[in-house]
């Protein structure tokens, strides 16, 4: 059934109800901006977005973006009416445990959903990174096979938060078209009116990004024109466009429109039947849908079929190569035999693993056709500089290589839409002091499941003479914390391919931790396999042929300590002990391993000394001591400060000999059966 202008003016009030409804039934929820937006999203899913609600991965469709997350109740809604896999039990469910309809849009947890917002101003960044994937894959594979659009709408939150000034200023300057944000200018905050804390011209500071601003006004209401404003946004190809609407919040609520009550839960049983009646819906009814509207939503939601299919012929026609490639772009992965592809390094070789984890790069960047990324403005420095493959810009928008400035924020959001897209595998390098300003986003990848690729170097206090500001010792912890992120500091630059075989053939992002200094390569290719478990036995003294009762000691490490540890072993020998050097390069790989398997590499019951140049936080879990660093670094070259923080051979000897005899104290005084072990920090080294 088409819509005709009176089923439309239905339809939309249906949308109001549902807006009302769900949060009302859920008791908690955002009523006022889902019902002041319900023509809008009537005019985008019914008149201009492309799109199949029967093939919600139909890979050519235009992405919708819901920066204002809190505004959930919305997508749902049409989600369900035009025919996704949202039925009305699952609005009554809103908010409601295990339910498809959680209080801000999750991807891959409820069908049609694009990307995870919810956090103001990421849902603006990730579109951002959906539109740039669609430039690249067009120019890659043409328009026959990519030809769409990314829509997005922010509110006055979204355009406040800082991610959004980074990614809109990255967007204006890779003159990102074929990006539409809608900015639902409705003057509410939370707070109350937005005049509180905002007087930005936000058209203006757009229009010195370098976007293409229409100020639509107030024809929120008004479907033709916002169809027109829509279209005529669609049709610019050399920037990113911003529209800024009008609108009022709640409404048409007699009692609450314009009310910043409303931006939360502020319609109730009266509030409710009173905005129904004035929308002419039965004013009784909860979450009400006639026939007649869902079938007119429906055949909306199933007009891509025909397009879908012809793309599908399209698809059937790209070449052998070009078709592998598109497969494995899409699978996130690379071409056949890739991995072949990874460098090697002799034992005994002196490489930062940043300059490892480049060449690594380099080498992938033919064999993983998605693969692209860059630095926040310290590409060389980072290992991400990708050589002969070109810059991505406007000019060139098959370029490899993107130059993300100083936004690291951004960057990290903006990866996030490149790989919820699909097609593309985004690499992102910078300090790794700098995680601090992108952990949103690395938490929203791990919610995600984004595959991306974060490249962290200068990886502690050995970065040296810039000091502490930019001598990362807690963030390891940080970023261990997250559920879903995995971590990976690899001891030498063998371990470093592997890691790249890691994030290339698995699923997820990872944040590849790496060195600024040159370190020994102790691992051969062989052995540095065993990061794929998250952690092996790199040596132990002869005779002990894997035996534990055979061992008197275990150092367990990361990164550049692992070097570290290996030197220490001979000391250790000299002095009749039995040494076990373990490389743990990846704490959440290693805890997947069954219990018994990880005990082959950490045995119970042998001490465990730890050693890693950043904060003791977490080692308990696997060592009896540790040598650590539980304070903030200092100025001075890189060494210096690592031997002054009791970064040595001698020291990390010292320490375990030193916890030897505090565990064997402990047994001889100690007889209630309790665990003496666990984050017993054994450094004396302390300036």
């Amino acid at each position: 059934m088409p819509f005709t202008p009176d089923l439309e003016t239905h339809g939309i009030n249906v949308i109001r109800g549902l807006a009302m409804d769900a949060p009302h039934k859920a008791k908690s929820g955002h009523q006022g901006t889902a019902m002041a937006l319900a023509p809008l999203a009537h005019v985008l899913w019914t008149r201009v977005m492309a799109y199949d609600a029967g093939a919600p991965d139909w890979p050519d469709r235009d992405r919708f973006v819901l920066s204002n997350g809190h505004a959930s109740i919305l997508l749902y809604s049409m989600l369900h009416l035009t025919g996704y896999d949202l039925t009305l039990d699952d609005l009554r469910d809103f908010r409601q445990w295990g339910s498809r309809t959680p209080g801000h849009p999750e991807v891959h947890h409820t069908e049609g959903v694009e990307v995870t917002t919810g956090p103001l101003g990421q849902g603006f960044a990730n579109a951002v990174g959906l539109a740039l994937a669609e430039r690249y894959l067009r120019a890659r594979f043409g328009a026959d096979v990519v030809d769409h659009r990314t829509w997005a709408i922010a509110g006055d939150g979204c355009l406040m938060e800082g991610v959004s000034h980074e990614a809109a200023s990255f967007a204006g300057h890779q003159k990102l078209g074929r990006l539409v944000v809608v900015y639902d200018d409705n003057h509410i905050t939370i707070d109350g009116k937005t005049e509180l804390a905002y007087s930005d011209d936000a058209a203006a500071r757009f229009e010195s990004y370098g976007w293409h601003v229409e100020r639509l006004g107030e024809v929120a209401e008004d479907l033709d024109d916002l169809e027109a404003g829509l279209r005529r946004a669609a049709e610019v190809d050399d920037r990113p466009s911003l529209l800024v609407l009008r609108s009022h919040i709640a409404y048409p609520s007699p009692s609450k429109t314009d009310d910043h009550e409303a931006h939360g839960y502020a319609l109730f049983d009266e509030e409710i039947r009173e905005a129904k009646v004035a929308m002419g819906l039965p004013p009784d009814e909860a979450f009400h849908v006639p026939d007649e509207v869902l079938a007119a939503y429906h055949e909306s939601g199933g007009r891509g079929g025909a397009a879908r299919e012809a793309w599908a012929g399209r698809l059937d026609g790209l070449g052998a190569d070009d078709r592998a490639a598109w497969d494995a772009a899409l699978g996130g992965t690379g071409l056949d035999g890739w991995m072949e592809k990874l460098p090697t390094w002799t034992v005994g070789d002196k490489v930062a693993t940043r300059k490892a984890s480049g060449a690594c790069l380099q080498a992938m960047v033919d064999v993983v056709p998605g693969l692209l990324g860059g630095g926040a403005d310290l590409t060389g420095n980072t290992g991400t500089q990708i050589k002969d493959h070109g810059v991505q810009t406007a000019e060139d928008p098959g370029g490899r290589q993107i130059y993300f400035g100083v936004r690291e924020h951004a960057m990290a959001s903006v990866m996030n839409g490149l790989a919820l897209h699909g097609g593309t595998l985004p690499v992102g390098g910078t300090f790794f002091v700098f995680s601090d300003y992108m952990r949103p986003a690395l938490r929203l990848a791990a919610l995600s499941e984004a595959k991306v690729v974060h490249s962290f170097t200068h990886d502690s206090v050995g970065v040296g003479e810039d000091g502490p500001t930019h001598q990362p010792v807690e963030h390891l912890a940080a970023l261990r914390a997250i559920p879903g992120l995995r971590v990976v500091r690899p001891a030498d630059a063998n371990e470093t391919a592997v890691a790249w075989r890691v994030a290339i053939g698995g699923e997820g992002p990872v944040a590849i931790v790496l060195s600024r200094q040159d370190i020994t390569v102790v691992s051969t290719p062989e052995q540095a396999q065993g990061l794929l478990q998250g952690g092996y036995v790199l040596a132990e003294t002869d005779g002990v042929d894997g035996d534990p009762s055979e061992l008197d000691i275990v150092l367990v490490a990361t990164g550049s300590e692992v070097a570290l540890c290996v030197e220490a072993k001979p000391l250790l020998e000299a002095e009749g002990l039995r040494v076990r050097i373990v490389s743990l390069p990846s704490w959440d790989l290693f805890e997947l391993l069954e219990p018994e398997e990880q005990d082959e590499v950490l045995p119970e019951g042998v001490a465990t000394l730890a050693v890693e140049a950043a904060t003791s936080f977490g080692w308990g879990r696997f060592a009896d001591g540790v040598v650590s660093i539980d304070r903030f670094g200092a100025s001075a070259p890189g060494k210096v400060v690592m031997e002054q923080l009791g970064f040595t051979a001698e020291n990390v000897a010292h320490q375990a000999i030193e916890l030897l005899e505090v565990l064997d104290e402990d047994d001889h005084h100690d007889h209630d059966g309790h665990d003496h072990g666990g984050d017993r920090q054994t450094n004396d080294r302390e300036d």
